[in-house]
């Protein structure tokens, strides 16, 4: 689906990648319904958005809460008419440590933002979307949901789940006017690390920098923003998520003991 003219929402507009899906989305044209948990992330978007921030709404909404999503959407069809397609991109991590460590409600949080927040807005607006004449759906995994990553292992859990979501409801939606895309990011610098609350040393930082080739999120977002244009099934987001995907699907384990290994020293 084209982005020009039409009316998408990006969830985590206030930060990160969210950020730039929501000023690439901008630059192409298109109208950009904002969310985010941080009303002064939010405004910083809408800023960074310069001469085009007549075409930014913002509303903080917790994508936890059913019913909050419920209010949202009814208060976005009031104010905008319609809806034609939703970047699922909110997302947060796990502290760096492993599953017997790890206490119910950090893994509860993970799985409520990143599986079951997704689930919600695509529940609460299809019944929506599938009136338009074209609609589509993006939804953001991560090389982590098929790929174990040792110390972010709830947290692929929870990418995992999104990733046969999305591509149990494409295949469901295969005969309508609705299109479905879920991305691969790899290692994409933004702030999910403070945004999820998870504290890490410094030594830790920068091994994760040492371990991981990074990309700028503009860049994360062109490449999503063009799968979504171009209805791609699946976009892997940077050379280590097209090599680690190819790699996986070779040899599994030797590619699971890969990623062990540059994670052990976090761990």
């Amino acid at each position: 689906m084209k982005v020009y003219d039409k009316i998408i929402i990006v969830t985590g507009g206030g930060s990160g990648m969210g950020r730039e899906l929501t000023l690439n989305l901008l630059s192409k044209g298109s109208k950009v319904i904002a969310i985010d948990i941080n009303d002064a992330s939010l405004q910083e978007t809408v800023s960074l958005a310069g001469s085009k921030r007549g075409s930014v709404s913002t509303f903080v909404v917790d994508i936890t809460d059913k019913h909050a999503i419920e209010i949202f959407r009814d208060r976005v069809i009031s104010q905008h008419g319609f809806v034609d397609g939703i970047i699922n991109n909110a997302g947060i991590i796990q502290p760096f440590i492993k599953v017997n460590e790890l206490g119910y409600e950090a893994i509860e949080r993970v799985m409520h933002v990143n599986f079951y927040g997704t689930l919600y807005m695509i529940k609460t607006f299809l019944p929506h979307l599938l009136t338009r004449p074209e609609a589509h759906i993006v939804n953001i995994s991560s090389m982590g949901g098929f790929l174990p990553v040792p110390g972010q292992t709830l947290y692929g859990a929870s990418k995992a789940a999104v990733k046969l979501l999305t591509e149990g409801l494409h295949s469901e939606l295969a005969n309508t006017k609705v299109k479905v895309t879920i991305i691969f990011p790899g290692a994409v610098n933004t702030n999910i690390t403070k945004n999820s609350g998870v504290e890490t040393s410094r030594q830790t930082s920068n091994a994760i920098q040492k371990s991981m080739k990074i990309l700028i999120p503009e860049k994360a977002a062109e490449i999503i923003i063009s799968g979504m244009e171009n209805n791609r099934y699946r976009v892997l987001v940077g050379n280590d998520a097209k090599f680690m995907d190819f790699f996986y699907r070779l040899n599994p384990e030797r590619a699971a003991r890969l990623i062990a290994n540059k994670m052990r020293q976090l761990l």
